[in-house]
């Protein structure tokens, strides 16, 4: 991804510019294009407005779909909502009333969660309830893409802090959206600008998708190595042993971590010279732990606490329970976490870990909503592990950990492509 042809604009060149008028340049330029932007409101340029009410009672379980907040938030965030609909007998008649929705207009969320874009990218009809969402009618001097990048924008975000009115519930009302700065460039600016911003978002899409089938395909070749079904043989080619099956607490000892009570008290703490301390927090999505923890135990603290080393595993039993790390530094552990302290079988502890990981999957699945409200040490040690010779329990962990690392990779890749994006929206716009 290459920004060659966006130059910044030079200080000097500013400077050449009447000094009695204001320049509107942004600090990051394609290079044909010079000149002022013009400085305007959105309500100057669109029409901004909601739609007629649809009462709950006419909703219907087909027909047009009919957004709510919640929906935008939902799709913003590449999620799916519950859908609502209309009947077309009710469309056509509001439709009448309001018009329709089309191509390269916006629904911009108003309440709750605001300020959030949806870019309508085809005419298929579409309806959306009042006051939840502002409809703005775009027209052929303004890039659909661009007015979309434009509500992303930091410069967007902190006019919206400055207007909503924070009570229980924030509002982005269509007289504060009429009244929002805008301002643009021509329209050959403006699609330039769309163009290069819909291609990084493309490859944002492109490595989140990659991120997902790799964890799907982790997923499907767990289940399928821990149930045996998929198995390694030796350098002979010959098969390994057949596997035994024993519970956690045959397999491992463990306990729980532990801290002075009551938390939050200042003694217990110490940001300067203190240790790592492990709590749910600091237990990330990807079996390691933040690269460090948010609060540092003071020696006062650590005497109540207990210690672990680099490369001990532990998991969370309260709040998101079943997080699964192996520690990458020494540190003290919560209560709130379980600690794998010494192993009764010969375990290779990165095959141990991803064995943990899939039996607390496994357990969501049949708690109600897919969440374990909270498990207990008795639950724990009749948990059912299976248990291959040392030598496959390594080639199952190697085969396990070659795939984390692609998908750290791609995950890297998405954070650093949103952080550039995230640059490109400070400097394009303003």
């Amino acid at each position: 991804m290459s920004i060659a042809n966006l130059q910044i604009e030079k200080t000097q060149a500013a400077g050449e510019r009447s000094a009695a008028k204001k320049t509107l340049v942004p600090k990051l330029r394609f290079e044909e294009f010079d000149g002022d932007w013009d400085e305007k409101k959105l309500g100057d340029i669109v029409q901004i407005s909601s739609s007629a009410r649809v009462h709950k009672e006419e909703w219907t379980e087909e027909g047009v779909p009919f957004f709510r907040s919640s929906d935008v938030v939902a799709a913003f965030n590449g999620k799916q909502n519950i859908k609502a609909y209309i009947s077309f007998e009710l469309y056509n008649s509001l439709s009448k009333k309001i018009g329709k929705v089309k191509i390269d207009d916006l629904l911009i969320t108003g309440g709750g969660s605001i300020g959030i874009p949806f870019l309508i990218k085809k005419n298929d009809p579409l309806y959306f309830k009042d006051a939840d969402l502002l409809w703005i009618k775009n027209n052929e001097n303004i890039s659909g893409y661009f007015l979309y990048s434009f509500f992303l924008t930091p410069l967007f975000k902190n006019h919206l802090k400055s207007v909503s009115h924070i009570g229980t519930i924030a509002h982005y009302t269509v007289i504060q959206a009429k009244n929002t700065p805008f301002n643009t460039p021509s329209l050959p600016e403006q699609q330039k600008i769309a163009s290069f911003l819909s291609s990084v978002d493309e490859k944002i899409q492109q490595l989140t998708r990659k991120a997902a089938l790799l964890q799907q395909y982790k997923k499907g070749v767990m289940q399928q190595l821990f149930s045996g079904t998929l198995r390694f043989k030796d350098e002979n080619g010959e098969e390994y042993a057949d596997w035994e099956e024993k519970k956690l607490g045959e397999v491992a000892k463990f306990r729980r971590g532990s801290f002075p009570q009551p938390y939050g008290l200042p003694k217990w703490y110490d940001d300067e010279n203190g240790m790592p301390f492990i709590q749910v927090y600091d237990v990330d999505n990807n079996m390691l732990l933040k690269k460090t923890t948010k609060n540092k135990i003071s020696k006062l603290g650590a005497e109540h606490s207990v210690f672990v080393k680099e490369g001990t595993l532990v998991i969370t039993i309260q709040g998101s329970i079943g997080r699964i790390a192996k520690t990458q530094y020494d540190a003290y552990v919560d209560r709130t976490l379980l600690i794998f302290q010494s192993y009764k079988f010969p375990t290779d502890v990165d095959y141990f870990k991803y064995v943990v990981f899939l039996l607390f999957e496994i357990e969501k699945t049949k708690a109600p909503g897919g969440t374990i409200k909270t498990i207990t040490k008795e639950v724990l040690t009749d948990f059912i592990v299976p248990i291959p010779c040392l030598k496959e329990q390594q080639k199952i962990a190697n085969f396990l950990s070659s795939i984390d690392s692609k998908i750290h990779s791609v995950n890297q890749q998405l954070v650093q492509t949103k952080k550039f994006k995230k640059g490109l929206l400070q400097k394009i716009f303003i």
